[in-house]
């Protein structure tokens, strides 16, 4: 969305917004021992180079972690906790609804889901390669795209990437009670109005979440987040799936996969051999 101009960046600009190395130096206000701690960086920008300036809060410790787990890790992990715990609230014996469930943040938001202990949780997909997929990280089902209107479950949490008649149809599955969580416009389609009489009367929530805004207001809550994936991540109670590594070379590739819908899982760049 950033390299099609839906999401307006000031330019020049080095892109990437998710990084994992070693400190090589600190601010005035860091603590000077934490050059050399191996870490992984949330940015506005800039991580697609060797040298990256993060902001201390989101540059977190990762201990024993492998750098290429932890590049992984990104902002995908700690986005699908908070989808899960903090926004969504899963709370045990409930449904939920995944939709991109092949993709990075669907994959731990299906862990993540379970650990929760969600009663049933279905993934939705755009591929039968990707059902496949999407199968080994907790769903209990996993349907096409086109397979879903067939289907009138309903469903007590509804995590939703894509927008527009995605979004409208969610709402229609809601369970009594239930809630849809809106993190982003993959679809590309006009936004959808909403009818906050109609929410009112089924007790429907529609919740928004926006990593990117809370890095910037409440930092603090994000890191927490991401500090509580990690230690789930080093317990092996949840796994980034790494599926494919590209040279600094080979980002345009990279980048059009991942445009076209043909990338599953988590991609990571390699700056250096």
């Amino acid at each position: 969305m950033a390299r099609d101009g839906s999401i307006p960046l000031p330019g020049p600009r080095v892109p990437g917004f998710e990084a994992s190395g070693w400190i090589t130096a600190v601010g005035p206000d860091v603590a000077a021992a934490r050059v050399g701690e191996p870490v992984l960086a949330l940015t506005a920008g800039g991580a697609f180079a060797e040298t990256v300036v993060a902001p201390a809060a989101l540059t977190l410790a990762v201990g024993e972690l492998p750098l290429r787990t932890a590049a992984g890790f990104g902002w995908g992990t700690p986005t699908a906790y908070d989808l899960v715990n903090t926004v969504g609230a899963v709370r045990p014996g409930e449904s939920v609804l995944i939709h991109s469930g092949a993709g990075a943040v669907g994959t731990l938001a299906a862990q993540f889901a379970r650990l929760a202990g969600a009663g049933r949780i279905v993934g939705v997909v755009g591929s039968a390669a990707k059902a496949e997929y999407a199968a080994a990280f907790g769903c209990h089902r996993v349907l096409l795209r086109e397979e879903l209107p067939a289907t009138d479950e309903q469903f007590d949490v509804i995590l939703d990437p894509v927008g527009g008649a995605t979004r409208r149809d969610g709402l229609r599955r809601l369970a009594p009670h239930g809630r849809l969580v809106a993190y982003g416009e993959l679809g590309g389609a006009p936004a959808e109005r909403v009818d906050a009489t109609e929410l009112l009367m089924s007790d429907h929530s529609l919740l928004t979440y926006n990593s990117n805004l809370r890095s910037r207001t409440h930092p603090a809550r994000l890191a927490d987040s991401a500090r509580r994936a990690l230690a789930l991540l080093a317990d092996g109670r949840i796994r980034v799936d790494i599926t494919a590594e590209y040279g600094l070379a080979e980002l345009d590739t990279a980048v059009e996969r991942l445009r076209s819908g043909q990338a599953h899982g988590k991609s990571v760049l390699r700056v250096r051999s």
